[in-house]
């Protein structure tokens, strides 16, 4: 159940399922999330496995964008080039997810989290296969800035990720 913290923001809700903790669910994002979920993410789902959903919170300056993934969205590799500066930023706000550079171990997300990516790193992240996953992603400004999508992760690498509970 969802309690209130400090009698104004609402703790996201947890689904407690047999050998797993920390389950949630995309209706219990949308419900308690503090920044606005968005429509489906139909401008990008070309470049994501699953449905996700996007809020741009800032265009000015920074762009912010609020992400949420349904269990097993996730995006495709992809590289946020840039000459000087750039690269991205994760605050993970609700749920379970996983990032990962190439030619690395996934990485175990969850809310709280934060996540550097630097310019040029060719990387993936999205939500664990049982858990709806959120993030606010900020792309760092740079010059010389672009994407570039890659090819989708692979279904049998993502399918045998697996949380441990623990880091």
């Amino acid at each position: 159940m969802a309690e209130k913290e400090n009698g104004s923001r609402k703790a996201v809700k947890v689904v407690q399922t047999a050998g797993r903790e920390n389950v949630y669910r995309v209706d219990d994002i949308k419900a308690e999330s503090i920044f606005p979920v968005g429509n489906e993410n139909t401008q990008y789902a070309k470049y994501f496995d699953g449905t996700s959903y996007l809020n741009l919170l800032s265009t000015e300056q920074t762009i912010i964008g609020n992400v949420t993934f349904e269990p097993g969205c996730r995006n495709h590799w992809h590289i946020h080039h840039a000459a000087k500066g750039g690269g991205q930023i994760l605050l993970i706000t609700a749920g379970r997810g996983w990032y990962q550079e190439w030619g690395k171990p996934a990485q175990m997300l969850r809310a709280g989290d934060v996540v550097n990516i630097p310019a040029n790193v060719k990387h993936w992240h999205g939500a664990a296969k049982d858990s709806a996953f959120q993030h606010l992603a900020i792309e760092v400004p740079g010059e010389g800035t672009s994407n570039e999508w890659c090819e989708p992760v692979d279904e049998k690498e993502y399918m045998a990720l697996h949380y441990t509970g623990s880091r």
